[in-house]
């Protein structure tokens, strides 16, 4: 299961404690965020399982949304040691966020 971020401090704290994490921002009330969300999380715990996976309701949490950037929706951004270094925004599939994420997990985790 997720992280459930809904402050800037928990994401704070969630970057602090996970040096590989993924980051999914989305609303309730769009319908692509709803059909993306399982299959990223599912590509993420099948193909990329030493990374933690957090996710953001950017409608709970305007605040933290605004402070990362975020206004649009989805977005899977992707931090490593507490930086920001991959960001995927509305139109992306499962397949590309694998493909970006692959060599950066092999890199850091290998």
């Amino acid at each position: 299961m997720p992280t459930i971020l809904e402050s800037t401090a928990q994401f704070t704290d969630f970057l602090q404690q996970n040096p590989a994490a993924v980051v999914y921002f989305s609303r309730p009330d769009c319908a692509v965020c709803q059909v993306l969300k399982p299959r990223i999380l599912a590509l993420l715990r099948q193909e990329f399982p030493r990374i933690a996976v957090a996710v953001v309701d950017c409608a709970a949490a305007p605040e933290l949304a605004a402070q990362q950037a975020v206004f649009t929706v989805p977005v899977v951004a992707v931090y490593i040691d507490g930086r920001e270094s991959l960001r995927l925004a509305r139109n992306f599939t499962p397949g590309q966020l694998a493909a970006a994420l692959e060599r950066p997990y092999a890199l850091f985790f290998d």
